[in-house]
């Protein structure tokens, strides 16, 4: 599965990075820290996967997740928050799941492997 990571702040890239790179299947297309270069690397590489930071600078639900499929008709999308209440708003927007960041990194790990399967 080739993922994209799309957080503003690098120590979550980074253990994000660390955490996924352990996974045989997984491989890390690259990093971006706002809408602006997640655009440009969806375009570039369609991804099978972003793990999309709900917060992220640029963000508009609304018409990010729509155009997004546009470029990548198949991407799948989790979205990540510290703000669990986040989880209604991001499902009603479009996105495949939907992951707390302050849950346990087994919970992405089973998250990503069923958003994966179904994909």
């Amino acid at each position: 599965m080739r993922i994209l990571l799309a957080d503003d702040q690098s120590k979550v890239r980074s253990a994000l990075r660390l955490l996924l790179e352990q996974q045989p299947d997984v491989h890390i297309l690259g990093e971006v820290v706002d809408v602006t270069g997640l655009l440009d690397w969806v375009k570039a590489a369609c991804p099978d996967l972003v793990l999309l930071d709900w917060e992220l600078p640029g963000l508009e639900a609304d018409g990010l997740l729509p155009t997004l499929r546009e470029f990548c008709p198949r991407l799948m999308v989790i979205a990540l928050s510290g703000r669990p209440e986040a989880r209604r708003a991001a499902l009603a927007a479009g996105v495949d799941a939907f992951v707390s960041k302050g849950d346990p990194p087994e919970r992405l790990l089973k998250t990503l492997r069923a958003v994966g399967a179904r994909g």
